[in-house]
């Protein structure tokens, strides 16, 4: 049994090396013991028009026993489609049990990419995450809420890592005052090529509009059912404004059923305290109750 641990050892740090020396850049090292590693896959490497990032986890017993956890991550990558490509996928380690595949499946993505491309089809429009329509007059609370000097550059703060069973979580924070800037942090988050691989990259916002003396707000899930609208609770209860915060989580292979929802609250609370968002409880629990009554006149507009 040890030799065969060892042999698979040596198998996986012999196909870790040489995914390396192949891919350079684009290959990622997520967290070495769990032997956890991500790949940016795209159609053109010097002009992407689709790019899916592809995150495996090798057990023990791969490559003699069993294939490579994995996950496929992008945000136009839904459905039959999903399906189609993770059937493609088992179907190579099928034809290949015992073999080294993770090469393969590399190629197979890229191929499905430039397919894709060679297609009509437009790139995927990433401005769909991002689009507001959690309040009434859209259009006019996002003219209320453009700061009349151009922005700052934009400023992010990052937490510590929080990991429970070999998943990790950590929260990216930057202050927001107009949707613009909302896009802005996302795009430069994900030039972060670590960032970009997560396998869950959940965040909401919140912006006050004087004028209008309401909030802008809105969420997003990134595929962890829930977690944006809990995030955005949690930031409403703080009774903060003017900020964004993103809280990326990879996945590492055991599920954590409830406790994910914890860990991706608590490190959004102890950034946002850090950096001083939060109100006093006092305040907060004033503030909580008047932006109840605002999110009762737009009742009507939210779904």
């Amino acid at each position: 049994m040890a030799e065969g641990d060892a042999g698979s050892d040596q198998r996986q740090n012999e196909e870790i090396e040489a995914m390396a020396a192949i891919y350079g850049e684009e290959w990622c090292v997520i967290d070495d013991c769990a032997k956890i590693f991500c790949i940016r896959i795209s159609d053109d490497i010097d002009d992407p028009k689709w790019t899916l990032c592809l995150q495996v986890m090798l057990p023990n017993e791969y490559p003699g026993t069993a294939p490579p956890v994995y996950q496929l991550n992008a945000p136009w990558l839904k459905g039959q489609e999903r399906a189609d490509l993770s059937n493609s996928l088992e179907e190579i380690y099928i034809q290949n049990i015992g073999e080294s595949i993770l090469y393969l499946w590399v190629e197979k993505i890229r191929d499905v990419l430039i397919q894709k491309s060679q297609m009509t089809e437009p790139g995927p429009d990433v401005k769909k995450k991002t689009e507001e329509e959690d309040v009434e007059c859209e259009d006019d609370l996002i003219l209320a809420c453009q700061p009349e000097t151009p922005a700052k550059a934009l400023d992010f703060d990052i937490s510590e890592n929080r990991t429970d069973r070999r998943s990790t979580f950590q929260a990216h924070l930057a202050p927001v005052v107009c949707p613009k800037q909302v896009k802005m942090v996302l795009a430069k988050l994900y030039e972060n090529k670590k960032i970009a691989s997560a396998t869950h990259n959940i965040y909401a916002y919140r912006i006050y509009c004087e004028d209008k003396q309401t909030f802008l707000q809105d969420c997003e899930d990134d595929g962890e059912t829930a977690a944006g609208g809990r995030l955005l609770h949690l930031m409403e209860i703080l009774n903060v404004r003017n900020v964004m915060v993103v809280v990326s989580r990879w996945y590492g292979g055991i599920l954590l059923g409830p406790d994910r929802f914890k860990h991706i609250n608590n490190c959004a609370r102890n950034i946002l305290v850090e950096r001083n968002y939060t109100n006093s409880p006092e305040e907060s629990s004033k503030a909580l109750g008047k932006n109840k009554k605002v999110r009762k006149d737009k009742k009507r507009s939210e779904h």
